[in-house]
């Protein structure tokens, strides 16, 4: 890795924890500068842009999230023990004490939700992405016979998601020392009521 691409690394580490904990508007060049006690123009070479560095963010998000809640749960087998792998991933990625903000994207979704442009794009597609790798873990738990034929993994894709944004602010908001249990408590609801 050249000098210039630890900068880089070094720069989004930072970048993302900054996001997690100030939001996406308050990721701009000049806060990052100052978080990391570098020149505004150096960092201007690395992005260019806010909207730049807000897209970097979010793709480094994406990027850690499929290998800590996805990718670790293709080690598990097929259909609902895989799930259910995703299931506690997603848990523990959005407890997870080194993002001072928790989830980074229910922070993005609901500061870019209705803001036109390139960030909004990017956390739009890689949201779409994801559900629909989820409707497809659901089905493979169709395929295995451990859900109901006749499942609709859309939906169900959908509901876990209202789940773990649930889970979010009850632990962020609210501070609900009970949040994880409760989510779980809720998903083995939702499993419950779509088992074969």
């Amino acid at each position: 890795m050249s000098k210039g691409e630890e900068t880089r690394e070094r720069i989004l580490d930072r970048a993302f924890l900054l996001a997690g904990r100030d939001g996406f508007d308050g990721l701009t060049i000049g806060a990052l500068a100052d978080e990391l006690k570098m020149s505004k123009s150096g960092l201007f070479a690395h992005f260019g842009s806010k909207e730049e560095l807000q897209v970097a963010v979010l793709d480094l998000a994406s990027s850690r999230f499929t290998e800590r809640v996805m990718i670790d749960a293709f080690k598990a087998p097929r259909g609902l023990p895989r799930l259910k792998r995703v299931f506690e991933n997603w848990v523990e990625w959005g407890l997870d004490a080194r993002m001072p903000g928790g989830c980074i994207f229910t922070q993005a979704h609901a500061e870019l939700d209705d803001v036109d442009g390139r960030p909004r794009e990017v956390l739009a597609e890689s949201e779409r992405v994801f559900q629909e790798a989820l409707a497809k873990t659901v089905k493979l738990a169709v395929d295995e016979g451990h859900f109901k034929k006749g499942t609709d993994c859309e939906q169900f894709a959908f509901e876990l998601e209202g789940i773990m944004k649930a889970m979010h602010m009850f632990s962020r908001l609210l501070r609900d020392r009970r949040a994880a249990d409760r989510a779980r408590t809720a998903f083995e609801r939702l499993v419950t009521s779509h088992r074969s």
